[in-house]
């Protein structure tokens, strides 16, 4: 983990390194940091910029983990990425999927769109915005999948999965939910696990606009004594 030509290892915030450790340390994770460093050198724009690629694991702690939101790739746009699923940073427009989390949780819980995408308040009270990817090259959705991010952050949901406080897991998609799938055990767990639909357009209406998982979240968070997201 302190090889020089891989620093992924170095950037991941205290709270998550022992439990990624194994996985920071295999020749997958190693060639990840020195293939970025690469396409960086080649002129590639990465998404999000360095600093920001880590922010799920940073804003949110391992020990402070309530809720694990899974996302696919960054947004791969101009200024979108920052760093958490599903989010963009204030003053970018609201992407469409968003847009829709926004409609379920005005439906399911009455609560009005902010203005705004970015979704820091939910990291900053436990929600972990992750994607299986975490860096993708601009305008090349999917471009950085199986290049050896999703053994780190397949770490990270074993990780929040091995907890023994209650958390809950929405996944939403196909994707989401394979990954979870790799997780021993979590769907027999004593963890909530709710699915749904992706919220694109593409499939908001068949199953993820009317799932009501934000209100069955705080119900079971609220039962396990672990207070509620204010969403």
């Amino acid at each position: 983990m302190s090889d020089p030509a891989d620093r992924t290892a170095e950037a991941v915030p205290q709270g998550w390194r022992a439990a990624l450790g194994p996985a920071l340390a295999t020749p997958e994770a190693r060639q990840l940091g020195r293939w970025l460093r690469g396409q960086e050198a080649d002129g590639r724009t990465i998404y999000p910029p360095r600093g920001s690629r880590l922010a799920a694991l940073e804003l949110t702690p391992l020990d402070a983990v309530r809720v694990v939101i899974l996302g696919q790739d960054p947004y791969h746009g101009p200024g979108q990425a920052h760093g958490l699923a599903f989010s963009v940073a204030h003053g970018v427009k609201v992407p469409p999927s968003l847009m829709n989390i926004y409609k379920e949780l005005r439906s399911d819980c009455g609560i009005e769109p902010p203005g705004h995408g970015n979704l820091e308040h939910w990291a900053r009270q436990g929600v972990l915005l992750l994607n299986n990817a975490l860096t993708v090259e601009a305008g090349q959705a999917g471009s950085h999948q199986n290049r050896g991010w999703d053994a780190i952050t397949d770490a990270a949901v074993a990780a929040v999965a091995a907890k023994t406080e209650p958390c809950v897991f929405l996944l939403w998609g196909s994707h989401a939910k394979k990954k979870a799938m790799r997780v021993p055990g979590l769907g027999s767990s004593h963890h909530l696990v709710l699915t749904a639909p992706h919220p694109s357009p593409l499939s908001a209406h068949s199953g993820f606009l009317g799932c009501r998982h934000f209100s069955q979240a705080n119900a079971f968070l609220e039962t396990h004594g672990r207070g509620r997201i204010d969403w």
